[in-house]
């Protein structure tokens, strides 16, 4: 299975865009702000280039992490990785491997099903990372529920993205 490098490289731009809304004044910015301590003059004194290079390239990691969460097909790939020459379509395996991607290659390959993945990547991974963190951070619900709430979307969207993305 090949890896759509546009759907990832578009994917990975989510939690830019997404973030400045989310976290505009108007939407969760200002509560957040109080929430974590921080100012408009604080986010003015940060390397903004090098914190939206980061967030990009973090962007990307975690839209190739969502290829393999959303692509089903690709657990066909790695079951079989170590059979020799299962990259050749001559062989068994590689003829196994045709046969069943002809026949099931597009299955579950909707905007629908990766956000529905994204949702409970969300939901499963993001949200108790950060709550953890946010205990011992002695952070409040309404921390946890922003920035989870940002990250359940983000990975929706993400998954939506790179799933239906063929």
């Amino acid at each position: 299975m090949e890896i759509n490098w546009i759907a990832l490289f578009v994917a990975a731009l989510v939690p830019l865009l997404l973030g400045f809304v989310w976290y505009h004044p108007k939407v969760f910015g200002n509560t957040w702000m109080k929430l974590t301590g921080l100012t408009m003059e604080d986010g003015q004194k940060m390397n903004m280039p090098l914190v939206f290079g980061l967030t990009y390239l973090f962007g990307l990691f975690l839209a190739l992490q969502m290829n393999f969460i959303v692509i089903h097909q690709a657990h066909l790939y790695s079951l079989i990785a170590a059979e020799p020459n299962a990259s050749d379509p001559t062989s068994e395996a590689g003829a196994m491997v045709k046969a069943f991607m002809d026949k099931f290659g597009s299955n579950y390959r909707t905007f629908k099903h990766g956000a529905f993945h994204g949702i409970l990547a969300g939901l499963f991974f993001a949200l108790p990372v950060l709550a953890i963190n946010a205990q011992f951070e002695q952070k409040s619900w309404s921390y946890i529920f922003i920035n989870a709430g940002y990250w359940i979307v983000c990975l929706a969207l993400m998954g939506g993205l790179v799933c239906a993305w063929v």
